[in-house]
């Protein structure tokens, strides 16, 4: 007879892939295999990273348009395609 599965809630494994927790330092705070994570629980971990991202990218545009001239830069860089090149 197999073993009974642990009761895992899914919002915290969301919630700690939204704080940028790799999956086995996951699976190690809710006592689990990573391999169980990752079969069970795929959707949370990436919607969670997902998560993660947009809020670094919010805060980086609102540190750019505050007027931060690097990020204003680097942002322009990478989602405006410009670049540093004179042609």
């Amino acid at each position: 007879m197999a073993r009974p599965q642990k009761e895992i809630d899914p919002e915290m494994v969301k919630k700690l892939a939204s704080l940028g927790c790799t999956t086995k330092d996951i699976a190690d705070v809710l006592g689990c295999s990573d391999q169980t994570l990752t079969r069970r629980f795929m959707e949370e971990l990436v919607v969670g990273r997902a998560n993660l991202r947009n809020r670094l990218r919010a805060k980086q545009i609102e540190i750019a348009l505050s007027g931060n001239t690097s990020m204003l830069i680097w942002l322009g860089k990478q989602l405006l395609d410009q670049t540093d090149k004179l042609n």
